[in-house]
C-alpha cells in the first residue's frame, strides 16, 4: 500500500499531510476540485500528521529563502527524518508544490517525489483551510505571518540601498534641464523688459545670469557714477565691460522708466538669480550621486551626460542590460526609425554625442568613436551596477583608452592592449577597495563607541539618581526611629537608671577586685618561699 504525504510549505512552519484513499481520489479528480472548497469533505481527505512551527522571524526567511533557491534547509530534513516512515514495509510518497525542491529532496533523502495532478489539487484545498487544519493556528494569526514574512523577503530580495538609488540622478537631471529652460526664458523676459530703459546693456553683457544681476544692480541708469564702478567690475568681473556700462549709461537711448516699474524688475531679476544659484547647487548634488552611484560612468563620460544615460534607460541596470550597439543610439530613437523606414543611414550616436571625444574627433572618425565609445560605457554601467565598493579607478582607465585611441587616429601611435590596461585597474581597484572598507571599519568602530558612551553615560546618570532615592530613605528611616524613641523615653526613664547604676555598681567591683588580685598573689608566692 502506498502512502501519499503532502509536505505544505507556510509562514508559521512546516506542516505534513497524510492523503486517505489516494488511488480513489485520483480517479474522481473532477469531483475532488468540487469536494476541496467543502471543509468538512476536505477533512475526510486529508489528515495532519506533524506540524514544524519556526522559532523566529528569522528562522522563517532563512528556510523560504532555501525553498526558493531549490536549498533543503537543515530544519525540513530533520523535519521529514523525524517524521515520515523512511524505511518501512508500507512505501512512502512525499507531494511537494515546486519540482525544484522535490528534486533536491529525492537526492538528499532519496523519497520518491510526487508533482502535480493530485498533490496539487491537494494543496490547494490544504492553502484554503489551513489554519482549520492546524490547532491554535488561527487564520489572523496565519494572514500575520504571512504579511510579515512577505515583506522581509520581499526586502532580502530587493537588497535596497539608499547611497546608490539611481531615482535620485533621474529626477535631477530632469530638474536640471527644466531649470535650464526656464532660465533661459526668464533672462529673455528680463532683457526685453529692462530692455525698454536700457537696450545697450544688451550688447555689453551677453550672459543671462549676470544680466540679471546687472538689472538689480543699476536700476535707474540715470543713478550710476564713478563711485558705482567698483561694485559693477565685482558683478562683470570686467573693468572694461564695467567702464562700457557706465559711458553707455550716460548716453543711452531707453525710455524713463517709473520706480514701481523698477522695483517688479528688480523683484523678477532677484528670482531669475536665485534660480541660477539654485542650479549650480543642484549640478554639485547631481555630482555627488553621479560619484557614489555610477562613478565610472561619470569619470568616463562626464556627469551630466552619465545621468542623462541612466535617465534614457530608467535605471543603471536597465543600462547594463543593454548591448553597446543600444547604448551608441540611446536618445537618437526617432531618426533610427525614420532611417529604417526610409532606408536611409541610420543614426551614429545619440546622448552620447554631447560628449567631448566625439567633438574632439575628426568628422570621418566620429562614427568610429562613437561606437568605441559605446563599447566603454557598457563596460563601465556593468562595473558600476554589480560591484560592492564604489571607485572610479575602471572609470579612470576606460577614458585613457578611449584618450589613446582618439591620438591613434590622429597621430597613428598604437594603444595599449585592453586586457593589459584592465589588470592594472582590478589591482588598482583591490587596493581603493581595501582602503575604503579600512575607512568604514574604522567609521563603524567610532560609531560604536560613541554608542557605548552614550549607553555608560545615561547608565551613570540612573546610577547616581538610585543612589540620591536610597540616601533619602535612609534618612527618613532614621528620622522616623529617632521619634520614635523620643515618645517610648518617657516610659523606660526609670529603667534605664537603674541600669545604669547596675553598671556602675558592677564596673566599681570589678575595679576592687584587680586591685586586691597582685596582693593575693604575692602572699601566695611568700607562703611557697617558706
Amino acid at each position: 500500500m502506498v502512502l501519499l504525504h503532502v509536505l505544505f510549505e507556510h509562514a508559521a512552519g512546516y506542516a505534513l499531510f497524510v492523503v486517505k484513499e489516494v488511488e480513489e481520489i485520483g480517479m474522481l479528480l473532477p469531483r475532488v476540485e468540487d469536494c476541496i472548497l467543502n471543509m468538512g469533505k476536505f477533512h475526510g481527505m486529508v489528515s495532519l500528521a506533524a506540524f514544524f512551527p519556526f522559532k523566529s522571524a528569522q528562522a522563517a526567511l532563512e528556510n523560504i529563502n532555501a525553498i526558493s533557491e531549490g536549498v533543503v534547509h537543515a530544519d525540513l530534513k530533520l523535519f521529514l527524518e523525524t517524521n515520515l516512515p523512511i524505511g518501512d514495509k508500507k512505501k512512502a510518497m512525499l507531494g511537494v508544490g515546486d519540482a525544484k525542491i522535490g528534486g533536491a529532496l529525492q537526492e538528499e533523502l532519496g523519497l520518491s517525489i510526487q508533482t502535480g495532478g493530485v498533490v496539487s489539487e491537494m494543496l490547494r484545498g490544504v492553502r484554503l483551510h489551513f489554519h482549520s487544519l492546524v490547532k491554535g493556528l488561527t487564520a489572523q494569526a496565519a494572514s500575520k505571518a504571512q504579511l510579515g514574512l512577505g515583506h522581509s523577503y520581499s526586502r532580502a530580495k530587493v537588497k535596497f540601498n539608499v547611497n546608490r538609488s539611481d531615482n535620485m540622478i533621474i529626477q535631477s537631471i530632469a530638474l536640471l534641464d527644466q531649470l535650464d529652460k526656464d532660465i533661459n526664458t526668464f533672462s529673455m523676459r528680463v532683457r526685453e523688459w529692462y530692455g525698454y530703459h536700457f537696450p545697450e546693456l544688451i550688447k555689453i553683457v551677453t550672459d543671462n545670469s549676470t544680466y540679471c544681476k546687472m538689472a538689480q544692480l543699476i536700476g535707474n541708469r540715470k543713478e550710476l557714477s564713478e563711485e558705482s564702478l567698483e561694485s559693477l567690475e565685482e558683478v562683470v568681473m570686467d573693468s572694461a565691460k564695467a567702464q562700457a556700462v557706465l559711458e553707455a549709461s550716460r548716453s543711452s537711448m531707453g525710455m524713463d522708466i517709473s520706480p514701481i516699474d523698477l522695483i517688479n524688475i528688480e523683484r523678477f531679476s532677484n528670482r531669475v538669480v536665485s534660480l541660477a544659484a539654485y542650479r549650480l547647487e543642484l549640478q554639485e548634488y547631481l555630482r555627488s550621486k553621479m560619484s557614489q552611484v555610477a562613478p565610472n560612468l561619470a569619470a568616463l563620460i562626464g556627469d551630466v551626460v552619465g545621468a542623462r544615460l541612466i535617465s534614457h534607460a530608467g535605471s543603471l541596470t536597465n543600462l547594463a542590460k543593454y548591448p553597446a550597439s543600444t547604448v551608441q543610439i540611446l536618445g537618437a530613437e526617432k531618426a533610427l526609425f525614420r532611417a529604417l523606414k526610409t532606408r536611409g543611414n541610420t543614426p551614429k550616436y545619440g546622448l552620447i554625442f554631447h560628449s567631448t571625444f566625439i567633438g574632439r574627433a575628426a568628422a570621418k572618425n566620429k562614427g568610429r568613436i562613437s561606437r568605441y565609445l559605446a563599447n566603454k560605457c557598457t563596460i563601465a554601467s556593468r562595473i558600476d551596477a554589480f560591484s560592492e565598493v564604489p571607485t572610479c579607478v575602471f572609470g579612470d582607465k576606460l577614458r585613457d583608452q578611449v584618450e589613446e585611441r582618439l591620438s591613434f587616429y590622429e597621430t597613428g601611435e598604437a594603444p595599449r592592449k585592453n586586457l593589459d590596461v584592465m589588470k592594472e585597474a582590478v589591482i588598482q581597484a583591490g587596493e581603493v577597495a581595501a582602503e575604503i572598507k579600512i575607512k568604514l571599519e574604522k567609521k563603524e568602530k567610532k560609531r560604536r563607541k560613541r554608542e557605548k558612551l552614550a549607553a555608560l553615560s545615561t547608565g551613570d546618570e540612573e546610577k547616581g539618581e538610585c543612589d540620591v532615592a536610597v540616601v533619602k530613605k535612609k534618612r527618613k528611616h532614621a528620622a522616623e526611629e529617632a521619634v520614635q524613641m523620643k515618645e517610648e523615653a518617657p516610659a523606660t526613664e526609670n529603667g534605664d537608671r537603674i541600669a545604669k547604676k547596675k553598671k556602675k555598681r558592677k564596673s566599681e567591683a570589678i575595679e576592687v577586685v584587680a586591685e586586691e588580685a597582685p596582693q593575693t598573689e604575692k602572699k601566695k608566692k611568700k607562703k611557697n618561699v617558706e
